[in-house]
Parts: structure tokens; C-alpha cells; sequence
């Protein structure tokens, strides 16, 4: 029997009502049209499905919707704010790091939550936090120029 579970998407208090085994990627696309998260391989090995749990990179495919309750998750809708791209966002674009895009939001999230915690990583580093995530058109070499432009940005905006 499904609960109303209470989510805090994208800075905002959601009630959804799920079996708290639904995975959290299936109540993000199918009852909230967050769509910007993927449906890659449902196994948490490809990172299209990745979004942000209380900053952490996590596989929403994998994680259950009772796992993420009263939680701050924020998916790639949440990133841009008062109309401006976030900074990873516009380095993506910048470095045309995405073909067909599918798993650009994941490869983001994932890079956002690198800088928050590691805000200047060499290309070395880029590389192995990021290889969890896998681009089928094979632009990794524009992923980690991308990330590498947004930790300039950062560095310099403060």
C-alpha cells in the first residue's frame, strides 16, 4: 500500500505518494515530471540517473523513495537560478561536452558535487570521480575540459 512520503526537491517540501521501496527515479520522472534525470540501465552502473542526496552524488535508480525522505535532493532542474545557468551547467555547453545528451545530467550532478568538495582536482581527478558515469558518445575528454573550466570559474568567482 502506497504512503505519502514528504521529499525537499530542488528547495521545495513535495508529498508523493509511493511504496517506499519505488525507487526514487521513478517518482521524480513519473509523479513530478522531473525529467532531466535518465533512465539509463536501472542498475546504478551508467550515472544517468544521478542526483543529488544532502549533496552527495546517488544513483536515484537504486535508491529507494523512503531512503530520500525529509532529505535536501536536488536534480538537475535545481541547478539554474534566477535564470542563469549554474556554472558546470555553461561549461558543459561551453566545451560542447554533451552529444546526444542523455547522460549529461548525471555527468553534471556528479561534477557539481566533485567541486563542492574538492574545488581545484587535477584532470587525474576529474577522470576517476567522474568514471562512474558513461557517455555512450564518448566526449570524456570535453566532460573533464568541462569540469575543468567550471572549477576555473569558481576559483575565480570566489
Amino acid at each position: 500500500m502506497a504512503k505519502v512520503t514528504e521529499l525537499r526537491i530542488n528547495g521545495k517540501r513535495l508529498a508523493v505518494e509511493a511504496e517506499g521501496e519505488t525507487s526514487l527515479l521513478t517518482v521524480l520522472r513519473d509523479q513530478l515530471d522531473l525529467t532531466g534525470t535518465k533512465y539509463g540501465c536501472g542498475e546504478g552502473q551508467c550515472g544517468a540517473c544521478t542526483v543529488l542526496i544532502n549533496g552527495n552524488p546517488r544513483r536515484s535508480c537504486l535508491t529507494p523513495v523512503s531512503a530520500a525522505e525529509k532529505k535536501e535532493i536536488t536534480t538537475i532542474e535545481g541547478l539554474a537560478t534566477g535564470g542563469y545557468l549554474h556554472r558546470v551547467q555553461q561549461a558543459f555547453l561551453d566545451e560542447e561536452a554533451l552529444q546526444c545528451g542523455y547522460c549529461t545530467s548525471g555527468m553534471i550532478m556528479t561534477a557539481v558535487a566533485l567541486l563542492r568538495t574538492h574545488p581545484q582536482p587535477s584532470d587525474e581527478e576529474i577522470a576517476r570521480f567522474m568514471e562512474g558515469n558513461l557517455c555512450r558518445c564518448g566526449t570524456y575528454p570535453r566532460i573533464v575540459a568541462a569540469v575543468r573550466r567550471a572549477a576555473e570559474r569558481q576559483r575565480k568567482s570566489g
